[in-house]
């Protein structure tokens, strides 16, 4: 006999995350929410929650009728959900006399479900009346293809928001949510809007796998791989539908999901612990971090006593201080996530200063930051940074930049005037001390891009990519002097970002100059202006690079294209027209690639067509 009262409560709590979820702030991850629903079903199968699309709410919107109802996705975490899954339409397809189907496989993408009629752009709301949101498009949301392609969800580039955002939001979907529900946006938000990296993608526009069922249930790890390298957008899974209309028609729905779909997710690994111990980190930007220190424990076959809490109010919300009931989850992560609170701790302690520098620390949306940039742990990160990025000089490992730091050598340009004597002094041994030393001057002689020069300086909202972009345009020599308006007349940047480039800039000016000076052995980047009267094979040509290259790094051939200018891509649309085959790429990549009208060719192919213009 069911606990009615528990029942109630389980209920109760699936609304309340649900509700937040909704509004761009989650309290749990989505497979915690999942996992409570399946527990709901399991007791309570016809509970009224299980049988509607969980609603949606975006107040002071106003409320349109969807013309088909917008359901939600049933869930399939194994093989053998989908298995069932499979067996379920055979069983549908035999009653009706349809023995031979096919399935269609997209990317789930994790965002704001939407439906755009092309006069009006709505949110799927309860699955039958959502909430009538142009204003978006206003905004400056870019609707990919066009207008009126009917069902497809609000997201923002992965590429963009890992480089520019990650440190400033929990998720990429409550990013798109904040542009939506309010009337303005913040700072972050509106840059997003004008660098046009946040969409409305249709449905219809992802790239997609079909075959049968036997080589779904073979092919299904591969697939996921396959189409993961192709979508630049959040995604959380597959989603797997039957592609015959009478079968689907004969499937039908329930008032919660179609069954001819289904949902492939992913679960890590898992496993429940205590925290002991909450510690703060200061990170190149000054966020200030929580990691919490927990009983140890195995998991993926290592012994876990660290696990990454993301922010301080990250930790705060979901009550995980000291002696917190704790489920993390390892996916691949060398540090495991918190994953679920199973039985909270209010004992957080939150830092009201810098455990680093002493000073007052502030409050950036849901992270605690340091706003005094002579912050020794700050020093040592924009340090390692620039070693890190930099790439091309050893011995430089985090042990080594703090001993530096402590010893008072805390720039750049101290770091660069060091001799092997000094490094001697400082206590490194002899040998120590003659390989950090030759390090120096291998990284100033090694040939190392302009750009990834620049982005190791650690400047703000300026990542590989843009100083890539940036460089193409003003020379490094020029760049200390350029100002916001000559950035914006770069397509890609946005008026803040702009802002924030050419302050970044000028505050380390010196800095730039006294490195340059240094004779780095640096590869320039080609000049728009110059790439223009460039004719090569590849000029105007898409490329995209896959697979293990044997001539050099994926990274050196797609600076080599280019230099011939070809437009370098990172996943097969219809307008790439070259795909570079190396090692071990996958028959369905090309298979893809050929049905998009892309040439494939090969690697020593490619070094053929490079040749004459190749030096």
């Amino acid at each position: 006999m069911p606990d009615i009262r528990a029942l109630n409560t389980l209920t109760q709590q699936l609304k309340k995350y649900n509700a937040a979820y909704r509004a761009g702030h989650p309290l749990v991850s989505d497979e915690e929410y999942d996992n409570l629903v399946e527990s709901l079903h399991t007791q309570d199968p016809d509970n009224p929650f299980l049988n509607q699309v969980e609603p949606e709410i975006f107040s002071g919107k106003k409320q349109v009728r969807h013309p088909v109802p917008m359901l939600s996705t049933d869930k399939a975490y194994t093989k053998e959900d989908l298995q069932r899954f499979v067996d379920r339409v055979h069983k549908e397809g035999a009653a009706i006399g349809i023995h031979a189907f096919r399935f269609r496989v997209t990317p789930k993408l994790d965002g704001l479900a939407g439906r755009d009629d092309g006069t009006t752009l709505a949110t799927r709301g309860n699955g039958m009346t959502g909430f009538e949101i142009n204003s978006a498009l206003t905004k400056g949301v870019i609707p990919v293809g066009g207008r009126g392609l009917g069902l497809g969800e609000l997201v923002i580039q992965l590429s963009y928001f890992q480089e520019h955002l990650a440190d400033k939001f929990e998720h990429p979907r409550n990013l798109v949510v904040g542009i939506i529900s309010s009337d303005t946006v913040n700072t972050f938000a509106q840059q997003a809007l004008e660098d046009k990296a946040v969409r409305f993608v249709p449905y219809t526009t992802l790239p997609f796998w079909e075959g049968n069922d036997q080589e779904l249930l073979a092919s299904i790890d591969d697939i996921k791989k396959d189409l993961q390298d192709r979508v630049d957008y959040p995604i959380d899974g597959l989603v797997v539908e039957v592609t015959n209309e009478d079968l689907k028609t004969s499937m039908g729905a329930t008032a919660h999901h179609y069954r001819w779909q289904i949902a492939v997710k992913d679960k890590g690994e898992t496993a429940e612990t205590r925290v002991k111990k909450i510690l703060w980190q200061v990170g190149r930007t000054g966020k200030v971090t929580p990691v919490l220190l927990v009983e140890p424990i195995s998991l993926s076959g290592a012994t876990i006593r660290r696990v990454t809490a993301h922010n301080a109010g990250f930790l705060k919300k979901r009550h995980a201080g000291e002696g917190a009931l704790i489920e993390i989850i390892r996916s691949g992560e060398v540090i495991p996530k918190l994953e679920a609170v199973i039985t909270g701790s209010d004992k957080i302690s939150l830092p009201t200063i810098c455990p680093v520098c002493s000073m007052p620390l502030i409050w950036e949306n849901d992270f605690l930051v340091c706003t005094n940039t002579s912050c020794p742990a700050q020093i040592r990160q924009r340090i390692e940074h620039w070693f890190k990025i930099l790439g091309n000089a050893d011995w430089y490992g985090a042990k080594t930049v703090e001993k530096l730091v402590n010893q008072g050598v805390i720039t750049l340009e101290a770091i660069y005037a060091l001799t092997q004597e000094d490094f001697e002094n400082m206590g490194f041994g002899p040998v120590q001390s003659r390989n950090l030393f030759q390090a120096l001057a291998i990284s100033k002689n090694t040939p190392v891009e302009d750009w990834r020069f620049l982005a190791a300086f650690g400047i703000a909202d300026l990542g590989k990519g843009d100083s890539r972009k940036l460089l193409a345009h003003h020379p490094i020599d020029t760049l200390t002097d350029i100002t916001p308006e000559e950035i914006l007349k770069i397509n890609g940047f946005g008026d803040i970002t702009c802002q924030s480039i050419s302050r970044g800039i000028a505050q380390i000016r010196t800095t730039i100059e006294h490195m340059l000076d240094l004779g780095f052995n640096l590869e320039r980047t080609p000049l728009a202006k110059d790439l223009a009267s460039i004719q090569s094979p590849l000029t105007g040509r898409g490329i995209v690079f896959t697979g293990k290259m044997l001539q050099g790094t994926r990274e050196e051939m797609q600076e080599l294209a280019r230099k011939l200018g070809a437009k370098v891509q990172t996943s097969v649309t219809g307008a790439t027209d070259y795909l570079v085959c190396g090692e071990k790429v996958g028959a369905k990549k090309i298979a893809t690639a050929k049905e998009k009208g892309t040439k494939v060719i090969s690697e020593q192919e490619f070094m053929e067509i490079v040749k004459p213009n190749h030096v």
